[in-house]
């Protein structure tokens, strides 16, 4: 100790572990050298807990006996020297400072691992504002090519998250769900714009051609979409129903991805109170929620309609705004085949 203060330390003393830990309450230390044999505490159980407390306060282990056991276990728990009495001033010196160097170190590559862990987290999510910045670029490129869909994408996924919410989804999911609802339709990129924005009935070709869309999503956006499956099954499985009678899978009931039932529902929903140029739409919430009831059980999940009408009765789901484009010349569809009730294109 007069060592310590004779080469410019302020020190601190104590008769065992438990009053060594008194003062690291009450004192920040740099260097904790506490004896192997102590009472009340010994110097293992003493070096446990600052490792625990203060994990950058170092520590140098004192003994009078060469033990190699204690010795490994002390600087396995974290110790950063082992001395042996007797010793010369000068080693202690020497050990002091490679031991104060050695925190020195690891206070330093702590605070750059933490600094590179911000500057990581910030460059993904740069990355994660430039992918759905490109994400919305293939939906504005969709909006161009089907003026029709103009907000469509926008209000499914609206009422696809408002439905997830009433469901007491979790938070990532319902992240999902949001951004599934936004690219739900990006297949449409792939249909012939002739078909697409027809204003006509479809023929049978015309709506099977259509209606490749989810695959061509799906394909488009697997390899961006990795780390969000659920969106991608929103974009392969929102045409699926309930009874297995869908697309592209043909799956069924709980087959279906729950978020997938959920965007289907939330599709036709906006699709029965749209105005399209081959059919305007005088469906109110209420004359659209009597069509998903109908629907229930063949073509919807029956839990996800009732999340509907519970949200709609509580206010917590109302219509958006719709987008209302009809071009000059534009023709009703005399049967409005290209929508059927409660389904969508």
């Amino acid at each position: 100790m007069h060592l310590m203060r004779s080469d410019g330390f302020q020190c601190l003393e104590g008769g065992n572990g438990l009053e060594a830990l008194r003062q690291l309450e009450q004192h920040p230390v740099t260097l904790l050298m506490s004896d192997i044999r102590m009472p009340e505490m010994n110097g293992i159980e003493l070096l446990r807990e600052v490792r625990a407390r203060y994990p950058e306060t170092a520590v140098m282990m004192v003994s009078a006996v060469l033990d190699v056991d204690a010795a490994v276990q002390c600087l396995s728990l974290g110790a950063m020297d082992y001395l042996v009495k007797p010793y010369q001033l000068d080693e202690v010196r020497a050990r002091v400072q490679q031991a104060l160097e050695k925190r020195r170190l690891l206070i330093e590559n702590r605070a750059y691992q933490e600094q590179l862990e911000q500057r990581v987290l910030l460059q993904t999510r740069k990355i994660e504002h430039t992918f759905l910045a490109a994400i919305q670029g293939f939906s504005s490129a969709l909006e161009y090519k089907d003026p029709y869909t103009r907000g469509h994408s926008d209000r499914v996924s609206h009422y696809s998250t408002v439905i997830g919410k009433l469901m007491a989804l979790d938070d990532e999911l319902l992240r999902q769900i949001e951004l599934g609802g936004h690219v739900h339709d990006i297949g449409k990129i792939g249909v012939r714009e002739a078909v697409l924005n027809k204003a006509g009935p479809l023929t049978r070709e015309e709506y099977e051609h259509i209606m490749t869309h989810p695959v061509v999503g799906w394909e488009i956006l697997k390899p961006l979409l990795g780390d969000a499956p659920h969106a991608l099954h929103i974009v392969r499985s929102h045409h699926e129903r309930y009874d297995g009678r869908g697309i592209p899978d043909g799956l069924a009931g709980e087959e279906i991805p729950l978020e997938a039932r959920i965007a289907a529902a939330a599709d036709s929903l906006d699709a029965m109170t749209s105005d399209r140029p081959y059919r305007p739409s005088e469906m109110t919430l209420e004359m659209a929620i009597d069509e998903l009831l109908r629907c229930a059980g063949t073509q919807f999940d029956r839990d996800v309609v009732a999340a509907i009408v519970a949200g709609a009765a509580a206010g917590t789901l109302q219509l958006m705004p719709r987008s209302i484009i009809t071009p000059p010349g534009s023709r009703i569809g005399a049967n409005g085949e290209r929508i059927a009730a409660g389904v969508s294109a």
